[in-house]
């Protein structure tokens, strides 16, 4: 398979002016952004977004907190493995944090901020240790399964999941799902920078390989790879109903529509909730002050 290609970030230096961070897991490059100093709060992108996502928020918050975003291992500035090297499993991006986060070797509880996979990601590692969980903020995402009559995931997924061949070519030879996003998950629309930046990662075969096997990777039956995890963390969400959950929900979301938004409201009665009522999936682009100011507000409250 190609070697992986290099990524130029040049042209968005002044949108993510951030120093970049390396560590290795599996023997795999994992980066992130580190920014500020105080109570920690770890920032989990989804697919097909990466650190670059979190922008403006880790701007809002590392004057007052330790604002941490890493990039998924095939994401982001993270290195970018094939399948003989890493098996782009959930179980794995949830043993990649926990190796994260004992490599940083946090003072003081976390703050989860979660958005798309991230969701799932970030809750399975909560629902493992809650102890180490100040509070969650969740944005446009899911930690339960995808299915039933109310939630499922729309048509467009099932078929780059579900045709192998189709999907090679779509995703990984013209990067149709990323290049999709930049249209389909803001309600406001992007600016050229911005969908530079969101892109920027994905830009050859190899460098996609993760936008698609995130696709893949959802479980709708209980023979595929990630069923059982999935599984543990929708029957341990209980387990986190003590600790302050915020909601930050765009309310023109594609995947993510208003009946996952319900299923948390049912899961975390004690949540608050915020709708806006014009962000889609990308909350974070189309209402970034908005966004930034409920959540700083929600920590200050919330913050041990």
């Amino acid at each position: 398979m190609a070697k992986e290609k290099h990524i130029d970030i040049s042209g968005i230096k002044h949108l993510y002016p951030f120093k970049s961070n390396y560590i290795e897991i599996r023997g795999i490059k994992y980066h992130y952004i580190d920014e500020g100093s105080g109570n920690p709060v770890l920032m989990i992108h989804g697919n097909p977004t990466w650190s670059f996502y979190f922008r403006s928020l880790i701007k809002d918050l590392s004057p007052n907190f330790r604002t941490i975003a890493p990039d998924h291992i095939g994401c982001g500035l993270s290195g970018k493995p094939d399948e003989s090297d890493y098996d782009f499993r959930l179980k794995s991006r949830i043993e990649d944090i926990d190796s994260f986060l004992g490599h940083l070797k946090l003072n003081g509880k976390i703050t989860l901020i979660l958005h798309d996979w991230g969701g799932m990601i970030g809750m399975a590692y909560a629902v493992k240790n809650p102890e180490k969980i100040n509070s969650v903020v969740i944005m446009n995402t899911a930690a339960f399964f995808p299915l039933g009559e109310k939630i499922k995931i729309p048509l467009r997924l099932r078929v780059i999941r579900n045709i192998g061949p189709f999907a090679n070519i779509t995703v990984l030879g013209f990067n149709l799902f990323a290049k999709a996003a930049l249209y389909m998950a803001s309600y406001r629309g992007l600016s050229k920078d911005a969908k530079k930046g969101l892109i920027a990662p994905y830009n050859s075969w190899r460098n996609r390989i993760a936008t698609l096997k995130f696709v893949q990777d959802i479980p709708l039956e209980k023979n595929d790879p990630s069923y059982d995890t999935v599984k543990y963390v929708d029957d341990s969400l209980y387990m986190l109903a003590h600790i302050p959950l915020l909601i930050c929900w765009g309310k023109h979301d594609f995947v993510f529509t208003e009946n996952y938004l319900a299923e948390w409201q049912k899961r975390f009665p004690k949540a608050e909730t915020h709708i806006f009522e014009n962000a889609g999936h990308y909350v974070l682009e189309d209402e970034p002050e908005k966004t930034a100011s409920v959540i700083k507000d929600f920590l200050n409250r919330h913050m041990l």
